[in-house]
């Protein structure tokens, strides 16, 4: 599995990243997770409002920062 958190590293996109390094290690499971702060890998996505949430090259969330639960409901 692989997450993408896409943001230009703002608070809230450090907040997101936070989050889901939390809901990984919850979960115990191995995932590669990557941030993306190239703007036209973002837009290429078609997210216009960071922060991006996104596995498996699936946009799961735009523009909010995520709980640590939603996360984990993504994980499985």
């Amino acid at each position: 599995m692989k997450i993408e958190i896409l943001g230009t590293g703002c608070a809230k996109c450090n907040e997101l990243e936070m989050k889901v390094k939390q809901a990984v290690a919850q979960s115990g499971k191995f995932v590669q997770i990557e941030k993306v702060s190239d703007l036209q890998k973002i837009m290429g996505y078609g997210v216009m409002s960071t922060p991006g949430l996104v596995i498996d090259g699936i946009v799961k969330s735009t523009g909010r920062v995520l709980s640590v639960e939603e996360i984990s409901a993504f994980l499985g």
